[in-house]
C-alpha cells in the first residue's frame, strides 16, 4: 500500500514578493526540528518548462540543483533552511505539467478519454506532489503555489489543492500569506488586502487553516480579531509574521508564537524534538554578534531595474556572504556597480578604491562585458581581493590574456565569435545545440567533480583534493592558452578529473593575496549551518 503523506499548501495574496518561499521553508525547518522528514515543492505557474530561459529581472536568480534542473530561487531558500539537497522532483511548472499531459495523450495513456484541463491537469499535478514525497521519503509535503490568488495562471494548482482537500480532509492543510500595509499617510495597519485575498481564495473552494499576516510590525489583537471575523478563521490561527531584520529569524519567530504546536495538532502529529532549532538559534546569535563591516563590490548587470536595485538577481551570492560573515564575525556591506555604466563612465572605477573586495558573478551575452573586464583588471593590478563566479572567471581570463599576455583582442566566443584569441570558447557539444536552437536545459548543468591542484589557494580553502560543485555554462577556458597563462603566474587550480575542462584559475599568491575565478557556482551550496569555504576565504582576505 502506498504511503499516505500529510500535505501543506502555501499561497499568497495581493502582491508577489511577500516571502511565501521563506514561509514555506520555515515551516519545513520547524517540522524537521520536531522529527519529520519534509519534501518542499515549488509550483511556478509560468508555461516555461524550467527557469533556465527566463531573465533574472523577471523572477530573480536562477537556482540549479545537483541533478541539473534550473529552478526558481525559492528552491535555494528551501535548501538553505533545510540544509539538504533538493532535486528536480521538488520543482513543478505549468509547462512541465502540460508537456506531460500531452505526452500521455499522444501515447494513449488516457485510454481514449477526451483529455480536459480539469480534471487531467490538476490530477497530473497531484501525481507530481506525491512523487516529490516519495523521492524525499517524506512524512509531510509542503507545496508553495507561486504568484497570488486571483490570477488566472495559478488557478489549476489551487484546483489540485481543492481536490486533495476534498478527498483527504485530515491530511491537507492550507497556509495563506496575506499582506497588511501601513500607509504612511494614515499610520494605521490596514486589513482589507488580507480580507480580499482570503475572499478570492474562498472562490476557488479553499478555506485557509492558518493565515500568516505579513506586515511591518507584529499584529495587535484588534487586527487579529478583525481578520478572524471577516476571513472566517479562528483568531489563534492568525499568525503574526512581521518583517524581520533577517529572513532566517522567521522559524524562531513562528516557534515562539506556538505555531508549530498548533500545526502538529491539526496534522495529528506528535513532537519529537531533534535540537535542530537550537543550532539555528546559535547561528542567529553569531549573526547578531557580527560587528566588523567590510564593503564588497558586486559588479553585475541584472540588478538594475528602472530606478530600483533588484538584489534577488544575485540572491545566492548575497546569502553566501552573510553565512561566511556570521562565522567570521563580519557584516558584509554590498556596494552595487552597474557594469554597463562602467563602460560609458570609466571614472566610476574609482568607486573600487572604497571597497575591501570585488565579486563578478554569473552573466550571459555581450552586454556590459567590457565593464566587467575593466573591474577585473583593477582588482588584479591593485591587489584587491577578487572572486569571479562562472562568467566572472571568464572575465578574469580575458583580462589576463589581454593585459598580461598581450593577446590583442582576446575575448570569449560568446561575446565575439571572430575574436583572434578565443581565451574562452564554446564547448564542442554546445555548438551543435546552438545550431539547432536548442537553448533550454542543454547547457552544462548540475554537480560535477572538480580535481584540485595541491598547494593552491583553492585546495587550501577546501582542505581536500576533489569536490563536487554545481555548474551552469556553455563556454569554457580554452586549454590552448594554458601554458601561457601558467608561465605568467595564472594557475589552473581546478579541473575536471580527466583534465579536459578548466574549473578554476587563480593568481599565484606571491603576485596577489586573493585572485580566484571558478567556473562553477559555490554560492548554490552555501547554507547558514554550513558556510561555503570559498566565501569564508574571500572574506578573510577582504578583512586583511
Amino acid at each position: 500500500m502506498a504511503k499516505k503523506y500529510k500535505y501543506i499548501f502555501v499561497s499568497g495574496g495581493v502582491i508577489s514578493g511577500l516571502g511565501k518561499g521563506v514561509c514555506a521553508a520555515s515551516i519545513g525547518l520547524l517540522l524537521k526540528e520536531h522529527g519529520y522528514r519534509v519534501a518542499l515543492v515549488k509550483c511556478d505557474p509560468y508555461v516555461n518548462v524550467d527557469a533556465g530561459t527566463i531573465r533574472p529581472q523577471e523572477h530573480g536568480e536562477v537556482f540549479v540543483t545537483n541533478d541539473g534542473i534550473e529552478t526558481d530561487e525559492d528552491i535555494g531558500h528551501y535548501e538553505r533552511f533545510l540544509n539538504e539537497d533538493l532535486s528536480r522532483a521538488d520543482y513543478v511548472t505549468t509547462g512541465q505539467i502540460y508537456q506531460e499531459v500531452i505526452r500521455k495523450e499522444r501515447n494513449f495513456e488516457y485510454n481514449g478519454e477526451d483529455v480536459e484541463v480539469v480534471p487531467h491537469v490538476p490530477e497530473e499535478m497531484i501525481r507530481r506532489f506525491k512523487a516529490a514525497g516519495q523521492a524525499a521519503k517524506a512524512d509531510v509535503v509542503i507545496i508553495e503555489i507561486g504568484g497570488t490568488v486571483g490570477e488566472y495562471q495559478n488557478i489549476l494548482f489551487l484546483e489540485a489543492n481543492r481536490i486533495m482537500k476534498m478527498r483527504d480532509k485530515e491530511e491537507v492543510l492550507h497556509v495563506h500569506v496575506g499582506y497588511l500595509p501601513t500607509p504612511p499617510s494614515i499610520g494605521e495597519m490596514k486589513s482589507k488586502p488580507v480580507q480580499i485575498s482570503v475572499r478570492l481564495l474562498g472562490q476557488t473552494g479553499i478555506q485557509p487553516d492558518f493565515l500568516f499576516a505579513r506586515a511591518e510590525k507584529h499584529l495587535d489583537k484588534q487586527r487579529k480579531d478583525r481578520i478572524a471575523l471577516f476571513c472566517n478563521i479562528d483568531a489563534d490561527d492568525v499568525i503574526s509574521c512581521p518583517y524581520l531584520p533577517s529572513a532566517y529569524q522567521l522559524p524562531v519567530e513562528l516557534e515562539d508564537q506556538g505555531f508549530t504546536k498548533k500545526l502538529l495538532t491539526k496534522l495529528g502529529l506528535k513532537s519529537k524534538p531533534t535540537g535542530l532549532l537550537n543550532q539555528w538559534r546559535q547561528t542567529l546569535t553569531l549573526a547578531n554578534k557580527a560587528k566588523k563591516s567590510v564593503k564588497i563590490a558586486i559588479v553585475g548587470k541584472y540588478q538594475a531595474v528602472g530606478n530600483y536595485v533588484l538584489t534577488d538577481a544575485y540572491v545566492c551570492v548575497i546569502e553566501s556572504l552573510k553565512h561566511a560573515g556570521w562565522q567570521l564575525g563580519i557584516k558584509p556591506e554590498i556596494v552595487w556597480l552597474d557594469t554597463e555604466k562602467l563602460e560609458t563612465k570609466p571614472e566610476l572605477i574609482k568607486q573600487l578604491t572604497k571597497v575591501d573586495g570585488l565579486i563578478i558573478p554569473q552573466g550571459w551575452g555581450q552586454r556590459g562585458v567590457e565593464g566587467k573586464i575593466r573591474a577585473a583588471q583593477y582588482a588584479r593590478e591593485n591587489k584587491l581581493p577578487y572572486l569571479g563566479l562562472c562568467f566572472g572567471m571568464q572575465m578574469a581570463a580575458i583580462e589576463f590574456g589581454r593585459h598580461v599576455l598581450g593577446l590583442k583582442g582576446a575575448n570569449s566566443e560568446e561575446v565575439n565569435p571572430k575574436t583572434p584569441h578565443p581565451v574562452i570558447h564554446i564547448m564542442p557539444k554546445q555548438k551543435e545545440y546552438l545550431a539547432k536552437k536548442q537553448y533550454g536545459g542543454t547547457i552544462r548543468l548540475g554537480a560535477w567533480p572538480c580535481k584540485l591542484k595541491p598547494k593552491t589557494l583553492l585546495q587550501r580553502l577546501y582542505g581536500k583534493n576533489q569536490v563536487d560543485e554545481r555548474h551552469r555554462h556553455r563556454y569554457e577556458f580554452n586549454l590552448k592558452y594554458k601554458a601561457q597563462f601558467e608561465k605568467q603566474g595564472m594557475m589552473i587550480s581546478g579541473s575536471s578529473p580527466d583534465s579536459q575542462l578548466v574549473e578554476a584559475i587563480e593568481l599565484d599568491q606571491k603576485l596577489h593575496p586573493f585572485y580566484l575565478g571558478v567556473q562553477f557556482h559555490p554560492e548554490y551550496q552555501s547554507r547558514p549551518l554550513s558556510p561555503h569555504p570559498i566565501f569564508i576565504g574571500f572574506l578573510k582576505a577582504c578583512v586583511k
